[in-house]
């Protein structure tokens, strides 16, 4: 099976930037849709962004002209660029990967999630 890493987390500022990786065991990154959530204390999980087989990105409201999704199709790894972090940016985030290219299809795959906290 599958497994998801993330890793580069931690605490910053508001105003700072975080570069967030999700590593896959097997090469899925490129031909599987590859979503980035986010869960807060208390609060509902949130889509973050989303990165299709073809290299097409969507995000949330609250990510757009913050937040980057790519890929590094050779390094079979998953980033989550983040910028001009707000206080309200703090969460667990996760990568999750769907079943086929398909963003629509369901997910199969999560990651044990990175915590980043703003201040």
């Amino acid at each position: 099976h599958v497994q998801l890493v993330e890793s580069g987390g931690g605490s910053v500022q508001a105003g700072g930037s975080l570069r967030l990786s999700c590593v896959a065991s097997r090469n899925t990154i490129s031909t599987n849709c590859m979503d980035w959530f986010r869960q807060a204390p208390g609060k509902e999980r949130e889509g973050v962004a989303s990165i299709d087989r073809d290299g097409i990105t969507t995000y949330a409201d609250s990510a757009k002209g913050r937040f980057t999704i790519s890929r590094d199709n050779a390094g079979n790894t998953l980033y989550l660029q983040l910028n001009s972090l707000k206080i309200e940016d703090t969460a667990m985030y996760h990568c999750a990967k769907h079943q086929t290219h398909y963003c629509d299809d369901a997910h199969d795959r999560w990651g044990q999630g990175t915590q980043v906290t703003v201040s």
